[in-house]
Formats: structure tokens, C-alpha cells, sequence
């Protein structure tokens, strides 16, 4: 199979929007997490270190997230170069973990989310058993 030069470019847009959104959710929770450490400071509680402790974990697996994302990136820019060389396994190949690394990158989207949809569940549990009091 020959691979075209223009192949590894179509998944600039789509990289780009990912590492936009990602970085997006970052600062969301990186400014959640200032805002749960000055409501701690004034009043301390168990249930405010445990929904820290949950946001620093997801921040740590959206640094994955860019991280695998950047890579991706990288590896199409390196695919196009090898292609652009006129060497077609060296792009065929940077190419195919480009892609495993995009794919990476959004099975920890996939996790981060669940684990998100998890915090907020749990959130509103916690009022809707206040509401039965």
C-alpha cells in the first residue's frame, strides 16, 4: 500500500482540536482545584480533600492525554518527512504508531470522562439523599 503525503496532514485538524480541548478540561480543573483549596483553608473537610484527590488524579491522566496527543502529532510531522524523503516504510510505520498513539490518547479521555460522570453521580447522591431527609 502507498501512502500519500497528504494522509498523515489530514489528522492535523483533528490533533490540534483534541490538544485544544484537552488543555480546555486542564485549566477547567486546575481552577476547580483553587477554588476547592480556598473553601478547604477556611473550613476543612474530608469530603472536599477527596474531590482534590479526584481531580488530581484527572489532571494527571489529561496530562496523558496531551502528552499521547503531542506524540501523535510529532509522529505524523515525522511521517510526512519521511514520506516527503521518499521513504515509504519509514512513513507507513511512524505513521501507523502516530495513530496508535492518538488512539491512546482517547481511551484515557474515555476513563477520565467515566471518572468524571463518576465524581458527578456521586455529587448528586449525596443531594438527593439530603432531599429524602
Amino acid at each position: 500500500m502507498q501512502l500519500e503525503l497528504t494522509t498523515p496532514a489530514l489528522l492535523f485538524t483533528a490533533i490540534s482540536l483534541l490538544i485544544s480541548a484537552y488543555t480546555s478540561r486542564f485549566l477547567t480543573l486546575a481552577q476547580l482545584i483553587r477554588q476547592l483549596d480556598a473553601v478547604y483553608r477556611k473550613e476543612p473537610s474530608a469530603g472536599v480533600l477527596e474531590q482534590m484527590k479526584n481531580l488530581s488524579y484527572r489532571i494527571c491522566l489529561i496530562r496523558w492525554m496531551q502528552i499521547m496527543g503531542v506524540l501523535s502529532f510529532i509522529l505524523c510531522v515525522f511521517s510526512m518527512l519521511m514520506l516527503f524523503v521518499d521513504k515509504q516504510l519509514g512513513g507507513q510505520i511512524s505513521f501507523a504508531v502516530s495513530l496508535l498513539s492518538l488512539m491512546a490518547s482517547l481511551i484515557i479521555l474515555i476513563y477520565e470522562v467515566q471518572i468524571s460522570v463518576d465524581a458527578i453521580a456521586y455529587q448528586l447522591q449525596d443531594y438527593e439523599d439530603r432531599l429524602r431527609l
